[in-house]
């Protein structure tokens, strides 16, 4: 397994990015950062510049990246427009590839909820004409695309890693897989023997959290944590797992969790 956290969710900085932390990560002996495409293409090219030169010097890659699309940019209904969306596309692309980030996660649920009063089944239709229609630019990137499910309280689609599959399945490209967050898994009260059964066609990335509040783990004891491993095992995952969580002490938290999640790999 390879160890990783959104620093986004721990961010302090005017970007919101959480790039602040990532030299004291790769200080902990985390493998990778994970860090928010959406907002890093709200940095200028002279800002990239310099938030690209500051990865490079930590020590440690942005082999994935979050909050790929924006809340602005409208995905499903009627307000999409799908040159606002290629044109978006193509340069976040350009800026993962630049920061060698190897898997991109679409989540993004404020852009993909489908709005009141529109149908359905078009919203979905939408999704699996985005996910098609962007599958081949990323690939020539040399990046999957991992569809996230959400919450029903941040989205209205795709809420179980079992319709992520689904959904994966439909759009049948290699490099469109899902990702199962503990979190989001526990909130819909998903079995995980979902995972065991789909994991290995379709699991591609983790998020994890300690389901309440969703913060840093801290003790197998307090959640279900050992059924969900011992299914990432049963299906013989082998990947990244990111902590994506909130914390008031990341860098002791950090700690934490990370000693935590290497017990979990050997079976607690």
């Amino acid at each position: 397994m390879r160890y990783g956290c959104c620093l986004n969710m721990v961010a302090k900085g005017e970007d919101k990015t959480g790039i602040e932390w990532i030299e004291k990560l790769a200080e902990m002996g985390f493998d990778y950062a994970e860090l928010p495409l959406a907002e890093i293409m709200m940095l200028s090219e002279a800002e990239f510049k310099a938030f690209k030169k500051k990865v490079r010097k930590s020590g440690i890659a942005c082999e994935v990246c979050n909050n790929f699309f924006p809340a602005s940019l409208r995905l499903t209904g009627e307000q999409v427009s799908g040159r606002e969306m290629r044109n978006y596309v193509r340069k976040a692309l350009r800026r993962a590839r630049e920061m060698g980030t190897q898997i991109l996660v679409f989540g993004s649920g404020p852009a993909k909820n489908i709005p009141e009063g529109f149908p359905f089944q078009k919203g979905y239709e939408q999704i699996v004409n985005l996910l098609r229609e962007i599958s081949r630019p990323a690939r020539e990137c040399g990046i999957t695309i991992v569809i996230e499910p959400l919450r029903k309280e941040e989205c209205n689609i795709i809420n179980t890693f079992e319709e992520g599959c689904r959904l994966s399945r439909r759009i049948n490209q290699e490099n469109v897989k899902v990702l199962v967050d503990f979190y989001h898994l526990s909130e819909e009260k998903e079995p995980v023997e979902h995972i065991a059964e789909e994991g290995e066609t379709y699991l591609r990335h983790v998020h994890f959290a300690e389901p309440m509040g969703r913060v840093y783990p801290r003790q197998a004891k307090e959640s279900s944590y050992q059924p969900f491993f011992q299914a990432l095992k049963t299906a013989g995952y082998d990947g990244r797992i990111s902590l994506e969580a909130y914390s008031r002490d990341f860098e002791k938290d950090a700690a934490v969790s990370l000693a935590l999640l290497k017990k979990a790999e050997k079976g607690f």
